[in-house]
């Protein structure tokens, strides 16, 4: 199949302001939905372009026509180069007429090579930072440079590393992998270096550790943070000479092998507490590979959904789940996800997974209620409201304990009513609109300007920060 026949342009009505655009060479031109549709029911589609005036493909018709393909890329053509447009989250990225069609061309086979590189590396999604961190795989594996993935539990930090073990010269020798956290310090030393007989109590015989047994190979340490100073030593030593010492033994052994390490927490701040070294936090992280969330690439919950009923051909879900999956916060992110996604295979086997299920599932989760708003009976407007009441009510609390220290270390008592006349005056003539206002403006100043974590802090959707924004005239 023609490479274009897999590219579809839902181009604008009035096609006046291509005319400069050979359409036909990139892909299949089509006006309408319905046509759109079809092409999707009877063939892969890799790429689909849209209009800038479309209007009429919005979040509900990219979830349909991802029904038949989650990995369908969705951008939108625009008269000027814009970065992503966060209003429309289901759309993956944006291509300027301004490139002409030699440059749209380009920029495309970028899209479908990105696209390439997360199937090679068998990581499942469309989020433009998996096709990042598709990129930097591809770039550092046949080096032997050390790697530090950073993300949190379940975000796929073991899945990078195989990937980078695979596309490395290193792939027909051992990949090896061992938790940090999950061994206490005696017995994490003696697995990753060995010991000899005798080296402690219970060693009745000699044995190779993880080093040894990743010769030529890689050896991955997932959650690298949970290391103890004495092993961080050790580990250091190992990874800048290749040299290391089994437990009991003062005969150095050499090791050739590539490490790549993992942690879901700050190492960072782990160093300024002294409980991670610096230099090997400096010698671990040459390259570091940052995962996200599954909330923060929410839209990959379709196709991963799909990848993982790859084989229940009669397992679907209604689009109403789907929205209830994509709005809870997922804090086991995608290992999360694949539990739900087992369940459901093994309990319904045929049929549609409901909004229900979903319910069911994430109570069981034991969750806050405020991770899915739905679930408690509220809408998410309401739930938004709820949570920046709370914040609210925070920042109250707080100008009330600043009033009282201040107050506290005022000369006189004339001073002090003075004072606390004032700042009861600014309290009850602040309505609950302004100090939501201010907030709003207090976290945005903290985070830079960054909407999106300023909605994660808040604990609201990014939509609703924009409401916000809109209402108080912040634009």
């Amino acid at each position: 199949m023609p490479a274009t026949e897999k590219i579809i342009i839902l181009a604008d009505r009035e096609r006046h302001s291509y005319e400069d655009i050979e359409w036909e060479q990139i892909g299949q031109v089509v006006t309408e939905i319905s046509e759109l549709y079809q092409a999707a029911r009877e063939r892969r589609l890799d790429l689909v372009l849209v209009g800038e005036n479309r209007n009429d493909l919005n979040h509900g018709v990219a979830m349909k026509i991802r029904r038949y393909h989650g990995l369908t890329d969705i951008w939108r053509i625009s008269h000027y180069e814009i970065a992503h447009d966060t209003r429309e989250e289901f759309i993956d990225g944006h291509i300027s007429t301004g490139l002409g069609t030699e440059g749209i061309s380009k920029k495309i086979n970028q899209v479908l090579a990105d696209k390439e590189l997360l199937n090679r590396y068998k990581i499942v999604g469309r989020a433009s930072k998996m096709k990042a961190v598709a990129r930097v795989i591809e770039r550092i594996a046949l080096s032997d440079i050390s790697v530090l993935i950073i993300g949190p539990s379940g975000s796929g930090k073991e899945l990078v590393a195989q990937a980078i073990h695979n596309a490395s010269s290193r792939n027909r020798k051992p990949y090896v992998a061992i938790n940090c956290g999950a061994l206490a310090e005696g017995v994490l030393e003696s697995e990753l270096f060995g010991h000899e007989r005798g080296a402690f109590t219970g060693s009745v015989a000699k044995r190779e550790g993880l080093f040894f047994k990743a010769e030529g190979g890689t050896l991955f340490l997932d959650e690298i943070g949970e290391t103890k100073p004495d092993t961080q030593v050790k580990l250091l030593r190992v990874l800048e000479d290749g040299t290391f010492y089994p437990v009991g033994s003062s005969n150095p052994r050499r090791a050739d092998v590539r490490v790549v390490a993992a942690t879901n927490r700050d190492l960072t701040e782990a160093i300024a507490e002294k409980q991670f070294r610096e230099d090997l936090y400096f010698r671990i992280g040459v390259v570091k590979i940052i995962l996200p969330s599954l909330m923060e690439r929410r839209y990959d919950i379709q196709p991963l959904l799909q990848h993982f009923w790859a084989d229940q051909k009669g397992l679907d879900y209604t689009d109403a789940a789907l929205e209830m999956l994509m709005r809870y916060d997922w804090p086991g992110n995608v290992r999360q996800l694949k539990n739900f996604s087992a369940r459901m295979a093994a309990l319904k086997v045929t049929g549609l997974v409901d909004v229900r299920d979903v319910e069911n599932f994430i109570a069981e989760q034991h969750t806050v209620s405020t991770n899915l708003p739905v679930s408690t009976g509220k809408t998410v407007e309401d739930a938004g409201h709820e949570l920046i009441y709370r914040a609210i009510l925070s920042l109250g609390n707080e100008i009330r304990n600043l009033r009282n220290l201040i107050t506290a270390h005022l000369p006189s008592e004339p001073a002090v009513s003075e004072v606390r006349e004032n700042m009861a005056s600014v309290e009850t003539s602040s309505s609950m609109e302004e100090m939501e206002r201010k907030l709003i403006i207090k976290v945005l100043q903290e985070t830079g300007g960054n909407r999106k974590e300023a909605a994660r802090i808040m604990g609201i959707g990014e939509r609703t920060l924009y409401r916000k924004l809109n209402k108080y005239n912040l634009n």
